[in-house]
């Protein structure tokens, strides 16, 4: 018979990590399985990114991870210490007095309806507008287009495609996209 080996203790489950969240460093204690959509709804209470289906399908946890955007049902906090997370509660300019433009053009546009995906879709766009400045292109750039030297420009077809990592079960898509191209005007 095999000797059974005690389990470890408790606190080898858990480690300190600190994350600078919209501006602010954070620390946490989290089980070393923790999520970081778990670790800022649960841990922090920013409850804005939502958990749709916990799989990285449907964009409604979609964060900024260091001004990338990121799903964050798939990521685990204790990979992320040290790192910048924004979230839509971190959007708003001047502390949160004035609406970021981006969050007026979605108001201006009806760019939602039951509102369940809209801080994701938010974030998404966020980190899509600085791609496209970035000149990242996409599935929709086209190919035979010289690279691009700055700004990739965003047609309709390029901001369906960069933001169909996103889903939208009331269908607000095309006022999502007349919302980003307001912002991009």
């Amino acid at each position: 018979m095999q000797p059974t080996t005690p389990p470890p203790p408790p606190d080898a489950y858990h480690s300190e990590v600190t994350l600078r969240v919209n501006g602010t460093p954070r620390a946490l204690t989290v089980d070393h399985r923790t999520t970081l959509l778990d670790a800022l709804r649960e841990g922090l209470g920013l409850t804005g990114a939502k958990k749709g289906c916990d799989h990285g399908q449907c964009g409604a946890c979609t964060v900024l991870v260091d001004g990338r955007r990121a799903n964050a049902c798939l990521l685990l906090a204790v990979a992320l210490d040290g790192c910048d997370i924004t979230t839509v509660e971190g959007v708003a300019k001047d502390g949160g007095d004035r609406l970021h433009p981006l969050q007026q053009a979605f108001l201006d546009r009806d760019a939602f309806q039951c509102g369940y995906c809209t801080p994701g879709q938010l974030c998404s766009a966020l980190g899509m507008l600085a791609e496209a400045a970035a000149g990242h292109p996409s599935l929709a750039t086209d190919p035979d287009a010289p690279p691009a030297q700055g700004a990739v420009p965003l047609t309709p077809d390029e901001i369906r495609e960069r933001m169909s990592g996103n889903l939208c079960r009331c269908g607000a898509y095309p006022h999502i996209v007349q919302a980003v191209e307001d912002v991009i005007r």
